[in-house]
């Protein structure tokens, strides 16, 4: 049945304060995906997205150390405590994530399938620049969902690049794909703060600057920020002693990616943190 502008005009100033509203109460338009305003006397809805949080990276003397805690969280509940944070997507090249993970992962697929048709067509590596922006325009093409409250990914990369200086890479994203280049070290995640703070420390007053600092130093410092972190932030992991799940952490260097073992974890927080 067709409605006169008149009742329409009637429904528009009596029933809704905005066309969308109006919209959808006329069952026009699908539900808005984040959560109205609650008013006096209605239900909340209490749906939230998986999150995964806290990662970090920083250059030491060995190339660029890449971590993140296990836990992964939907509001104030604990999902998953052995979440993989930290991805690989080539052979020099690490993304860890902060956010929701599924999108997060699937942006880590696309990349990984990009820079490997790109070498196998061109038979060579992207450029490090190259690889920054096609990251960059995932999470700008992403971004119309995380204006819904949905699909919010916070990443860090790094990378080894060859040419034309042989040097380590790190760099951090906003939700819209702004990239900005860390000079020492970057974090981000909900325990970011806790962590940017002993990083900061570390480097400007600690026994010797993180760029300086052997494996086994820069092992033992990521440890001790990710515990910290932990201690005021429930949303990430840090080391859990009863379940002895540690973070995981990654090294990239000219000789490319290593992971390094849980048990040489383990035995580092047992002899220099705990």
């Amino acid at each position: 049945m067709e409605r006169s502008p008149v009742a329409f005009d009637q429904n528009f100033s009596g029933a809704a304060s905005d066309f969308p509203t109006l919209l959808r109460s006329e069952g026009l338009l699908a539900p808005a995906l984040v959560n109205p305003v609650p008013q006096a006397g209605t239900p909340q809805k209490t749906w939230q997205p998986t999150e995964a949080t806290t990662i970090l990276a920083f250059k030491f003397s060995g190339g660029v150390l890449v971590a993140g805690d296990r836990r992964a969280t939907a509001g104030n509940t604990v999902v998953y405590d052995r979440a993989d944070k930290v991805l690989e997507i080539d052979r020099h090249s690490i993304m860890a994530i902060a956010g929701v993970p599924a999108t997060a992962w699937e942006m880590a697929r696309v990349l990984e399938h990009s820079f490997q048709f790109f070498r196998r067509t061109q038979l060579q590596e992207m450029s490090v620049d190259g690889k920054v922006r096609a990251l960059s325009k995932l999470l700008r093409d992403n971004f119309g969902f995380v204006m819904q409250g949905v699909g919010v990914v916070v990443p860090i990369f790094a990378t080894y690049d060859p040419h034309p200086k042989p040097e380590a890479r790190l760099y951090f994203y906003d939700a819209m794909g702004a990239q900005f280049e860390a000079t020492d070290y970057a974090a981000t995640g909900s325990g970011s703060p806790a962590v940017r703070g002993i990083l900061y420390y570390e480097n400007t007053w600690g026994r010797k600057p993180l760029q300086e600092l052997s494996e086994d130093e820069a092992v033992s410092i990521t440890l001790r920020a990710l515990d910290t972190a932990a201690e005021s932030d429930t949303s990430t992991g840090g080391v859990d002693r009863s379940g002895k799940i540690y973070p995981l952490i990654k090294i990239v260097s000219r000789e490319g990616i290593t992971t390094l073992p849980e048990s040489k974890i383990a035995a580092l927080f047992k002899e220099t943190v705990a």
